[in-house]
């Protein structure tokens, strides 16, 4: 498994939104989170300096979101989405979208997802992907 330090996000998300607005080839995920870029233009100033992006501190005591891992969370969700995984994601996210936009649907999602890391992270587990997707339906109202 493919497990990036904080730096390595930092730099594949500044890299591709620098290639996204040269007008470069973009390859892989690149596409994906320049297209997760340009929906967020509160980010759009961070990512065009990479210097500080990558030294940027993010802290709760701020009150600000890491955009790094709101976009990587968005990522995440592209990838169980176009994959179905876990097994019913899909479907959720589809149900959401008939009274949600695509960017609104995301959100509900990560909001579960987010919830579930936190709570895996806490007690020091592995993601319940039942809980989680059972936060999803809940939030599509099933």
């Amino acid at each position: 498994m493919f497990n990036p330090s904080r730096e390595q996000v930092r730099v594949f998300f500044c890299e591709s939104w620098r290639k996204h607005r040269e007008r470069l080839v973009l390859e892989g995920a690149e596409a994906t989170a320049a297209d997760l870029i340009e929906q967020h233009p509160e980010y759009h100033a961070l990512l065009e300096n990479p210097q500080a992006a990558v030294a940027q501190e993010f802290t709760p005591e701020s009150g600000q979101m890491n955009p790094f891992l709101h976009l990587s969370l968005h990522l995440a969700i592209a990838d169980q989405i176009s994959i179905d995984q876990p097994p019913g994601i899909r479907a959720a996210y589809h149900k959401l979208r008939t009274r949600l936009d695509v960017h609104q649907a995301e959100h509900a999602i990560l909001e579960c997802l987010g919830e579930t890391l936190w709570r895996a992270q806490r007690e020091g587990g592995t993601l319940d992907a039942d809980q989680y997707l059972e936060c999803v339906r809940r939030a599509t109202g099933s």
